[in-house]
């Protein structure tokens, strides 16, 4: 891509471009922002003044490129961590900044900045990017500073120390002073006192004079002041103001640097963005308006888990519509759960996260398309619920093309990680859709694959490659919650393409095993979590797998853990003529694990081996209409047993999805009547169950599922409940 830089003068903003080189990037151009005094900290203005403002234009003359700059006429108005569009806010300013570029160099696509631990900045700069249509391009995010610290000096960052504010920092011995010199000290100094080594929590600031990107010349300072703010006897504050400086040409340069000719040489590669913002109400970048009264007729079906926290699934059941494209379909999925959320008193707000199933990936980009028009950030304003999205044969049982299942909450108390942002920290999400959401105790994790972060490219090497570096990115969203998938997780889905061959199923098992089973530390959840594999015939980007971990974050909220803990509520009972029956097959079939008494996940397998123990027509194919009967029994009576074993209401359930293999030739339609009279039946011993309202339970077809990657389960059981 071609590139715009944002540069402040420090080491950061420069090394942030050497990186977008390394990654096969073309910086173009480069954008600086200008504090005007009025309104700006006095310190921070000596930087700003003349020689300060020749210093940073000379990078477009070092590095033979234009530069863009703005000064800053706004000021800080919207104070929350994201952003919104506000007038007169300095983000403003680097819009009109960033909108000039991209009307005089149309090839732009991104932009670089040297964001390393900021979420304030980097969620500005992702805002006006998404604005724009632009990629943010953020290298060192989420970087351990120390490496980082002494990459920068091994590849050839030269910059001095122009602001200190830190203890341990000291004005008369420490400004002016090259980063290289200071290495040992600064890392001293983070051991003693805790002190950030690159400087991100404002220890100090740095003016860079050379690196590797100036090609043409180097700077040389030639006099300085040093001016002291605050002489504080445990921390002194104080500037380097630079007063006079020129440029050294260097030997393999082809470009001539005149004495004296600085500023007249360099004014010709710098345009002044002066233009006055007009603010209006910026509209979401994505604008499609679908004609949702064309898609009324289609036949869909709704349903519904839980009281406060719970999922809600929509399905096509209309074989005759399978003419219609899947555009149509998804408008009329979406728009159904849409209305449903309104009738709930709810938004797109209260949705945390999204289970995207179509018929085609390669009409993703389409999907996505109808996605963006109805969840936004505008909408959703404390945070895009995270998402994942496979492809599965709907069309093949006559589900139509679109299938969605989101998971709600009555209480607006989320916590979001929505970094759109390309980076070396993990697989960015440019769009509406998050990498994981946080609600009370639970961390859902988006759907991760084998992404090289920093080139969103699936790495080589094949399922098991991609495997380990998905465990990698995963571990790498959890830590950013101070949480672990080695030490927090409650269930572990594991997506794997029906395109594996046996071998390839076997290697993924023996690497899920010894890269990431056999690592569990199980201290704070207890027991192991569930591990659920589903085979579909594609996944994004052609994937062969993707993972979806679930996690533990436990809080500090005794009060709500007592609450979770009542068992006031009335408890399912299992049926009393099924008991006998299915009981000695139960610890056969199920996986089960309980976090804190609170938190329920489980696996049920129905096997073949199991089906032919609990149907009447043993070695028959198992989709008569008496054997999906039994098997639905089967299924609801493990439900309701490890609920009422584990002390779970039913209203305590927020997701219960039924897979089946197509393989087996089941029909949607026929599985569904069968579970729909199993739960019947057990509402004559569990009068609470609402079986006239819609399922509580989706039934989603699949190419294959089980504990291993090596079965194929006729139907398997997923279930996550939790008391809040």
């Amino acid at each position: 891509m071609e590139v715009v830089a944002l540069v402040s003068g420090g080491k950061d903003s420069c090394f942030a471009m050497m990186r977008c080189l390394d990654y096969g990037h073309k910086v173009v151009a480069l954008a600086n922002l200008i504090p005007l005094d009025d309104g700006v900290d006095e310190l921070d203005s000596y930087m700003y003044q003349t020689v300060g403002h020749q210093i940073v234009v000379s990078y477009a003359k070092c590095m033979g490129l234009p530069l863009f700059r703005r000064c800053i006429h706004g000021s800080t108005r919207d104070q929350g961590l994201k952003y919104n569009v506000t007038a007169g806010d300095e983000v403003e300013d680097m819009f009109a900044l960033l909108s000039e570029v991209k009307r005089q160099i149309p090839s732009i696509s991104a932009v670089s900045s040297g964001a390393i631990a900021s979420d304030y900045q980097r969620l500005r700069v992702e805002s006006v990017c998404s604005r724009l249509g632009l990629v943010s391009l953020a290298y060192l995010w989420k970087q351990d500073q120390t490496l980082l610290l002494e990459e920068m000096i091994r590849r050839g960052i030269v910059a001095i120390i122009v602001k200190v504010a830190a203890l341990g920092l000291k004005p008369s011995s420490h400004l002016g002073k090259e980063l290289a010199e200071l290495k040992c000290h600064l890392l001293q100094m983070n051991e003693r006192y805790g002190i950030n080594v690159c400087g991100e929590g404002g220890e100090y600031e740095t003016l860079t004079l050379d690196c590797p990107l100036f090609c043409n010349a180097r700077i040389i300072l030639d006099d300085y002041e040093v001016i002291f703010h605050s002489a504080d006897s445990i921390a002194s504050v104080g500037i380097l103001h630079p007063r006079a400086f020129h440029l050294e040409h260097k030997p393999d340069s082809s470009d001539r640097i005149g004495d004296g000719s600085v500023t007249q040489d360099i004014s010709s590669c710098v345009y002044e963005v002066d233009e006055v913002i007009t603010h209006t109400d910026v509209e979401e970048k994505y604008t499609l308006n679908p004609a949702v009264d064309a898609y009324t007729n289609i036949d869909l079906c709704i349903s519904k888990t839980g009281k406060n926290l719970r999922s809600i699934g929509c399905w096509i059941q209309d074989c005759s519509r399978d003419s219609e494209g899947l555009k149509a379909h998804l408008i009329a999925v979406l728009s159904r759960i849409d209305n449903q959320l309104k009738e709930d008193g709810l938004g797109w707000v209260n949705v945390l996260y999204v289970h995207l199933y179509i018929s085609n990936m390669k009409e993703f980009g389409l999907a996505n398309e109808v996605y963006v028009s109805f969840i936004t950030e505008k909408k959703c304003y404390l945070g895009v619920p995270s998402r994942s999205t496979i492809e599965l044969p709907l069309v093949q049982v006559g589900l139509g093309k679109a299938y969605v299942e989101v998971l709600v909450s009555n209480e607006l108390k989320k916590r979001v990680l929505h970094v759109q942002s390309i980076s070396c920290w993990a697989p960015s999400c440019i769009g509406p859709y998050s990498q994981a959401t946080l609600y009370g105790e639970i961390l859902y994790m988006a759907g991760q694959l084998g992404l090289d972060p920093p080139t969103m490219k699936l790495c080589p090497g094949g399922a098991t490659a991609e495997l380990e570096l998905a465990l990698q990115n995963s571990e790498a969203v959890a830590n950013a919650f101070s949480s672990s998938i080695y030490s927090s997780a409650i269930h572990f889905l594991v997506y794997c393409s029906a395109q594996l061959t046996s071998d390839e199923k076997v290697e993924v098992e023996q690497t899920l095993q010894n890269s990431y089973i056999t690592c569990l530390d199980c201290s704070k959840t207890g027991s192991y979590p569930t591990i659920l594999y589903i085979f579909a015939p594609d996944l994004p980007k052609g994937a062969r797998v993707e993972i979806k971990p679930i996690l533990y974050v436990p809080t500090n909220d005794d009060e709500v853990a007592t609450r979770e803990m009542e068992t006031g509520m009335t408890q399912p009972a299992s049926s009393q003529a099924w008991n006998a029956q299915y009981s000695d097959l139960h610890d056969s079939c199920c996986q089960i694990h309980i976090t804190g008494g609170r938190i329920c996940s489980a696996v049920v397998s129905v096997t073949s081996d199991i089906a032919s123990k609990i149907c009447s027509t043993a070695g028959q194919l198992y989709h008569t209409e008496d054997n999906l009967k039994a098997m639905a029994r089967f299924c609801a009576f493990q439900i309701v047993k490890i609920l009422t074993d584990n002390n779970f209401s039913w209203d305590s359930i927020t997701m219960l999805r039924f897979y089946y293999s197509v393989e087996h030739s089941v029909a949607a339609d026929a599985l569904s009547r069968a579970f729909s009279e199993a739960f019947t039946e057990l509402a004559e011993d569990n009068s609470f169950l609402r079986t006239d309202e819609a399922p509580c339970y989706s039934i989603v077809p699949v190419s294959g599922s089980g504990f291993s990657a090596c079965t194929n389960n006729i139907i398997t059981c997923e279930l996550l409940a939790s008391k809040h």
